[in-house]
């Protein structure tokens, strides 16, 4: 039985059978990414002392500023996942498309894919706001030994066998699900270690904090801006507090514990959404849902959207239940 204090690698050993799949590869996965997650944790907190800081000078595919850390972080992470011959394929925020591993290995019988935003809210890091990383894990479609398609990357979130962050903030946790809950583990920097911290993490069903970026609200579509003020009014438990850090892993995570709720509509500008939908929504919606909250579009299951490209974008509505269920009655009624 799992008890706090625990540590990661004690954890996954004691609950490698309630994974779906028992090969040990999973838990090797998992391994990796709190690997990479050290050495990257390492970095951010340099930050100020080395040249590590700024921009980089380019550009990823969603034509947005690479930072030093971003490309630092999506190296690291590439780099831990491939020389550990784990995965048969990576998608990252940060690449133009995917990459195959030992695609020409015919012994490669890696069955998993990861897809990752290495390093999620990095233009904070310049003024030492807490960033994070997000992955998910799927098994591939296509026959083992072959190298992965795109298919491979393009499954709906509801198949993830395994989603997570890291956030990178005054203490350092992974938090991660392998569709038995959620468990949050935290890193002791004197000796590297990550202990289980938070143990069966839940969404309370109701909160009382609203995170959204207000400078876009005349962007916004009416029933959304309906239910910003519906948290603005003064009734009952209302108004709700707005806090908003603009990482998305720092929000969810303060609104898991604390109960709240996450929104990143489409707007006039970005009438697609603006978060990615394989990288941020689909791992975060499933962590979101074995923690008893709810993920949403606005009018869909964000789990149930499939994708149809690597970088697809999506409205995003995300945190504990009732919250959620009163924003996605505030969209229908103006749609």
């Amino acid at each position: 039985m799992s008890r706090k204090n625990q540590t990661l690698g004690e954890f996954i050993i004691e609950n490698q059978s309630s994974f779906k799949y028992t090969s040990g590869e999973l838990s090797r996965l998992i391994n990796s990414i709190r690997l990479a997650a050290k050495v990257v944790n390492h970095e951010v907190n340099k930050a100020g002392l080395v040249d590590i800081l700024g921009a980089f000078g380019d550009t990823n595919i969603q034509g947005e500023e690479q930072q030093k850390l971003d490309v630092y972080a999506n190296e690291k992470f590439i780099q831990t996942l491939t020389n550990r011959n784990i995965v048969c394929g990576i998608a990252s925020e940060e690449e133009d498309d995917f990459i195959s591993i030992n695609s020409q290995d015919e012994n490669n019988n890696n069955k998993y894919v990861v897809l990752i935003d290495p390093l999620d809210g990095s233009s904070n890091i310049d003024v030492n706001v807490s960033v994070g990383t997000i992955f998910s894990v799927y098994r591939r479609v296509t026959p083992v030994g072959t190298p992965v398609q795109l298919e491979d990357f393009l499954q709906k979130g509801s198949q993830q066998v395994a989603a997570g962050y890291v956030v990178y903030g005054t203490s350092t946790m992974l938090v991660y699900t392998t569709g038995h809950g959620v468990n949050g583990f935290t890193l002791n920097p004197a000796i590297g270690t990550f202990y289980l911290s938070h143990p069966n993490m839940t969404f309370p069903e109701d909160g009382k904090i609203y995170s959204v970026n207000e400078g876009n609200y005349i962007h916004f579509p009416q029933g959304m801006k309906d239910y910003i003020k519906y948290c603005q009014m003064e009734e009952g438990d209302r108004p709700y507090t707005s806090r908003y850090i603009g990482s998305l892993v720092s929000d969810f995570h303060r609104n898991m514990i604390k109960g709240g709720i996450y929104l990143y509509p489409k707007s006039s500008k970005t009438s697609n959404g603006k978060l990615r939908l394989l990288y941020e929504c689909n791992p975060m919606a499933l962590i979101a849902e074995q923690a008893h909250g709810k993920a949403s579009d606005g009018f869909t299951r964000i789990l149930d959207i499939e994708p149809t490209e690597l970088h697809q974008r999506v409205p995003f509505i995300c945190g504990s239940k009732n919250m959620v269920e009163k924003a996605e009655e505030f969209m229908r009624l103006k749609k």
